[in-house]
């Protein structure tokens, strides 16, 4: 299966933010989107990517004051990206070894979506259950 296949399924809405919005600003957009990470785009592309565990690892070191800071001070610059045509099992991979949670999908360098690993264990559920009922169907042909 493809990455393209996953996003077909599950749309290809991106939640993104700006490098200067704050930290307090960026928590009301996931919640609002029900995400656990936003892409921070900036004037050439993506600037960085930020997650829940971003905010709450500098919140125990900052406190209260880093509500008000610009994304910017709390982003992962280096960010990890796949393509519409890698494959989930790929990614899966490079999801596990790197330790990351959400991939944004690039195609020609444009964000097309965003994959997280809540849906690439969907796509993998969902290639079992598809396994098991064709040895089903197997099964009772024979």
């Amino acid at each position: 299966m493809k990455i393209a296949d996953v996003l077909r399924t599950k749309g290809s809405a991106v939640a993104t933010v700006e490098p200067r919005t704050p930290v307090g600003e960026l928590l009301a957009g996931l919640a609002e989107h029900n995400v656990g990470a936003m892409v921070v785009l900036g004037p050439d592309g993506i600037a960085g990517i930020v997650s829940e565990r971003d905010v709450v690892r500098r919140l125990h070191e900052r406190g209260a004051e880093l509500l008000t800071v610009p994304v910017s001070e709390i982003m992962t610059k280096l960010v990890f990206s796949c393509a519409p045509q890698d494959t989930v099992d790929s990614l899966t991979v490079q999801m596990t070894e790197r330790r990351i949670r959400h991939v944004p999908v690039l195609d020609d360098g444009r964000l097309v979506g965003i994959v997280s690993i809540g849906d690439v264990v969907k796509s993998h559920i969902s290639q079992l259950e598809d396994s098991r009922d064709q040895l089903q169907a197997y099964i009772a042909q024979g």
